[in-house]
C-alpha cells in the first residue's frame, strides 16, 4: 500500500468513526420514520412477502427485535454499524475486481459521505440488505469470473455472487435486475468459458432457491405486491416533466450535484468500455439492466422515489476504483473530485444536524415553513403518544369484559404503522383510512369494527377525522399532543377514545353522565387533555 493509499486508508476510517459516532448518537434520540415503523410492524406478522416489499426486511426486525418488533433505539444501533461498514463493503468488492488500493478506498470513501449512503442506510429499511447483498453479488461475481474456469475460486465466488443475489430480491424486488445483469453477463462472449461450466448457472439456480417463497406467496394470493405496486398506487401515473424533474433533483440531493456530474461522467466511460474486459462487462450490464427497468418507472409513476435507480450507481464506484484514466484526459473533473467529496460531507451533516438540533428550524421563518414537507418530524413525537395511549386504555379496560373490545385505529398505514410497531403485540391495531396497507390482511376492519371502545389515534397530517369514520361512535375522552421545532408546530397528535353510542353510557361510571348528554349529538366532547 503506497502513500496515498494510506492517506485515503486513514480518512476513511476517520470518515467512518465520525459517522458510527453520529448515527449512534442519533440511534438514542429518534424514533422510528413511518416507513421504519411499517418494516418493524413486519416482524410482528412474518411472511415471504407484503404489499411494498418482499420479507427479508420483517426478517432482519424479527431478529433485532428478538422474536417481536425491535425498538427504535435497537433497531438503529444495528443499521448504525451496517451503514458505517457499507463503504468498507465496497472497498473489498472494488479489490476483488483487482482495483488498486488507492483506487478502492478513493471509492469507499465518496460512498461513505454521500447522502444516499451517508444518511439513508441508517434507517432500517430494505435498502440497507439490498446495498449490501448488490455489492457483494458484484464483487464475488467478478472475483469469480476472474479466475480460470472451473477452478474453486471460481466456482466458489460465483455460487456466491448467485446466492448473494437472491438476498438482493428478498431485500427489493428490483434486485431482480441484478439477477439479469448477471444473466447477460455469463452469457456473453467475454465469459463464455465460464458460462460452459455449471456454476454461475448453478449460483443463480441457489439464488432462486431464496427467491421461491417469495414467488409462491406471491402467486398463492392472488400477486398482492405486484398488484399494490403497479396498479393500485398508480392512479395518477403517466409521463410528466414533473417525474423527471423528481428523478433528476433526486439525484443531485442524494449524491450532492458535484458527484452526481462526476457519476454520469463515469456511467459514459464505463459504456464506452463495456467490452473491455469481463470486468467492465459485468459492471456495465449491473448498470444498464436496473436503469432500463427503473427509469420508465420512475418516469411514469408518480408515487415512484429518486432513490430507486441508486443500485444502478453502486457499478459505478467500483468501475472507477479499477479505472487508470476514467476522465480519458478531462482534467476539470478531476480538480472537482475532492470539492464534490467535500460538498456531499457537508450535505450529509447538515441532514443530521438538522434531525438532531430542532432548534435550526428557526432559520426558516414560520410562514414558510410545512411541517408536512419536513420529513425529519416523523422521528419525534410518538413515545409520548404510546404513553398517552397506554394511559387511556388502563383507564377504560377494567370496566370491559375482555381486553380484545380495546382496538388501536389510525387513519392512514403511516400512523397506523407507529402504533403497531410500538403497541401491536399487546393492543390490536386496525386502519380505517383510504390507504390501509397491510393492515387489510392483518386486522381487516370486520375484526374490529364492532369492538367496544375505539382508541383513534391521528395528527394534523390528515384532514380526516373520527367524525367523518365512525360517525355511529361517541367520543368519551380525548387528548391533544404537540411537538414543536424551532418554535415551528412540528406534529399535533390527537388521541379519542370513542364508544358505540349504545355501550357509551357503560364504559366507564365518570363517562356515563357526559356520553348520556351528548350521544343525541352524534359525536359529542367529553374531555379534553393538553400536556
Amino acid at each position: 500500500m503506497n502513500r496515498a493509499a494510506r492517506r485515503l486508508a486513514a480518512t476513511l476510517v476517520a470518515t467512518s468513526a465520525l459517522g458510527l459516532g453520529l448515527r449512534l448518537y442519533a440511534a438514542a434520540r429518534v424514533g422510528f420514520g413511518d416507513s421504519e415503523a411499517l418494516y418493524a410492524s413486519y416482524a410482528l406478522h412474518p411472511a415471504p412477502a407484503y404489499l411494498d416489499h418482499p420479507g427479508l426486511i420483517g426478517l432482519l426486525a424479527r431478529a433485532i427485535g428478538d422474536g417481536s418488533a425491535p425498538s427504535p433505539v435497537w433497531a438503529h444501533r444495528v443499521t448504525a454499524v451496517l451503514a458505517t461498514l457499507a463503504p468498507w463493503a465496497v472497498v473489498l468488492s472494488a479489490r476483488a475486481l483487482r482495483a488498486g488500493w488507492a483506487g478502492a478506498l478513493a471509492a469507499g470513501l465518496v460512498v461513505a459521505v454521500v447522502p444516499e449512503v451517508a444518511v439513508g442506510l441508517f434507517g432500517m429499511t430494505p435498502d440497507l440488505p439490498l446495498f449490501l447483498a448488490w455489492t457483494a453479488a458484484l464483487g464475488l461475481a467478478g472475483a469469480g469470473l476472474l479466475a480460470p474456469p472451473s477452478s474453486l475460486r471460481a466456482s466458489a465466488f460465483l455460487l456466491l455472487a448467485g446466492l448473494a443475489a437472491g438476498v438482493g430480491i428478498a431485500a427489493k424486488v428490483s434486485a431482480v435486475a441484478l439477477a439479469v445483469a448477471l444473466v447477460l453477463t455469463y452469457a456473453s462472449r467475454e465469459a463464455r468459458a465460464h458460462a460452459r461450466t455449471p456454476w454461475p448457472w448453478a449460483g443463480l439456480a441457489l439464488g432462486a432457491l431464496i427467491v421461491l417463497p417469495i414467488a409462491a406467496h406471491e402467486v398463492g394470493t392472488g400477486w398482492p405486491m405486484v398488484h399494490h405496486r403497479l396498479v393500485a398506487t398508480q392512479a395518477d401515473a403517466g409521463l410528466s416533466l414533473r417525474n423527471f424533474g423528481a428523478l433528476v433533483g433526486g439525484q443531485l440531493v442524494y449524491l450532492s450535484p458535484v458527484v452526481a456530474v462526476l457519476a454520469a461522467l463515469v456511467a459514459w466511460d464505463l459504456w464506452r468500455a463495456r467490452r473491455e474486459s469481463l470486468v467492465a462487462t459485468l459492471l456495465a450490464n449491473a448498470l444498464i439492466a436496473p436503469l432500463v427497468l427503473l427509469v420508465p418507472l420512475c418516469l411514469w409513476s408518480k408515487v415512484a422515489e429518486p432513490h430507486w435507480i441508486a443500485p444502478a450507481c453502486l457499478s459505478l464506484p467500483l468501475w472507477y476504483a479499477g479505472r487508470e484514466n476514467p476522465w480519458r484526459g478531462l482534467r476539470v473533473p478531476l480538480l472537482a473530485a475532492r470539492p464534490g467529496v467535500a460538498l456531499s460531507a457537508v450535505m450529509s451533516l447538515f441532514v443530521y444536524a438538522w434531525v438532531l438540533i430542532p432548534s435550526l428550524a428557526k432559520i426558516i421563518p414560520a410562514a414558510s415553513y410545512d411541517a408536512k414537507l419536513d420529513i425529519s418530524n416523523e422521528l419525534y413525537g410518538w413515545p409520548d403518544v404510546t404513553d398517552s395511549v397506554l394511559e387511556l386504555v388502563k383507564r377504560y379496560r377494567s370496566g370491559l369484559p375482555d381486553h380484545e373490545d380495546i382496538v388501536l385505529v389510525g387513519p392512514h398505514w403511516v400512523v397506523c404503522g407507529q402504533l403497531e410497531a410500538t403497541l401491536g403485540s399487546i393492543l390490536p391495531v386496525g386502519c380505517a383510512g383510504p390507504e390501509p396497507a397491510d393492515f387489510v390482511t392483518w386486522n381487516p376492519s370486520e375484526r374490529w369494527e364492532q369492538a367496544d371502545l375505539v382508541v383513534f389515534v391521528t395528527d394534523n397530517r390528515f384532514s380526516i377525522g373520527a367524525r367523518a369514520l365512525f360517525p355511529h361512535r361517541v367520543r368519551i375522552d380525548s387528548r391533544t399532543l404537540e411537538v414543536s421545532r424551532g418554535g415551528h408546530l412540528a406534529r399535533r397528535f390527537t388521541i379519542e377514545v370513542l364508544a358505540l353510542r349504545d355501550q357509551a353510557i357503560r364504559s366507564t361510571p365518570a363517562s356515563r353522565k357526559s356520553a348520556r348528554s351528548s350521544s343525541s349529538a352524534g359525536f359529542g366532547v367529553v374531555s379534553s387533555f393538553s400536556p
